[in-house]
């Protein structure tokens, strides 16, 4: 018998349906096996691998709805830091506002009042620190997963880092918490009068572009659900929308007993490595791929009420 092409085409798809069906189902994929969590290292790590904040460079943020606490980072933005400190210590922030709020990105606070702006003593210019000499930054302890915007990253005293050894600098990196210190267009412009904390996807491609000066270790929830602005950028459009601060004292400046005891888990504890690896792969029953690596923003420095 002659067999047409039509009919040719028809005898092959019915032998290849006959064969599927006697061929063997696909095998489930293997659990993976339980693995220590986050909260489990967590549990198990030990004093020494804590420190506790230091008062000198830690912002006490007081909002009508709660506490927000940012630590500085002077290592990396030292002059930065010292003029922050210093309109801190004349009550510069004591009144102003949270004044804009922009989904997936920032929320930021200050004076928005461009026409009669509140004066203070501190400096009016501080230099751009958008990069620090890598010597000085302190004890580096770098991941071992390839980054999209710097040469290296990793963590130095408990804040996320990257770093190019080409050209000797390093600098704090955008990510969720970090806060930076808003300008306009000159580099110099930049005085720590107004600041914002990063609320959304981490907008790297911001880094090297705007001194970041510290990141919030503690009252993020009270930033991110701020209404959001409708003005461009999601600045408040009406002065009824903007949240008050009612006052930003430096922990050292404080009693003993209105300071937040926090401590942070020390970057180069053995502890901290297996936060990361408790990230980077997961174990079963819930987690059914585990990611095999870890990006910078998503290594989570731990934070907790001293012991």
């Amino acid at each position: 018998m002659v067999l047409t092409t039509a009919h040719r085409s028809t005898l092959a798809l019915a032998l290849l349906a006959s064969a599927s069906a006697f061929a063997a189902p696909a095998k489930a994929p293997k659990e993976l096996p339980p693995k220590p969590s986050v909260a489990d290292v967590v549990k198990a790590s030990k004093p020494a691998e804590w420190r506790p904040l230091d008062p000198e460079n830690t912002m006490v943020i007081e909002l009508p709805a709660g506490r927000v606490i940012v630590e500085l980072a002077p290592a990396f933005a030292p002059n930065t830091a010292a003029n922050i400190r210093a309109l801190v210590r004349e009550n510069y922030f004591d009144g102003l506002f949270v004044m804009r709020a922009q989904d997936g990105f920032v929320v930021q606070w200050g004076d928005p009042d461009e026409e009669n702006p509140k004066p203070f003593k501190a400096p009016k210019t501080v230099k751009a620190e958008f990069t620090v000499p890598i010597k000085g930054a302190g004890a580096f302890t770098r991941l071992k997963e390839p980054d999209v915007y710097a040469p290296q990253v990793g963590h130095a005293n408990g804040f996320p880092a990257a770093r190019d050894p080409a050209t000797g600098e390093t600098w704090l990196p955008h990510c969720y918490g970090m806060v930076g210190v808003a300008r306009d267009n000159g580099a110099d412009t930049g005085n720590g009068s107004q600041l914002y904390t990063v609320i959304g996807h981490a907008p790297r491609h911001l880094d090297r572009n705007i001194t970041v000066v510290g990141r919030v270790v503690h009252g993020m929830p009270l930033l991110t659900v701020m209404p959001r602005g409708t003005g461009a950028a999601g600045f408040y459009e009406k002065p009824e929308q903007r949240t008050p601060i009612t006052r930003v004292r430096m922990a050292a400046d404080l009693p003993e007993n209105e300071r937040s005891k926090l401590e942070v888990m020390r970057t180069d504890s053995a502890s901290f490595q297996a936060v990361i690896e408790a990230q980077r792969n997961r174990g079963g029953p819930w987690t059914k791929v585990a990611a095999g690596r870890i990006d910078l923003c998503n290594a989570p420095i731990q934070v907790r009420e001293q012991k």
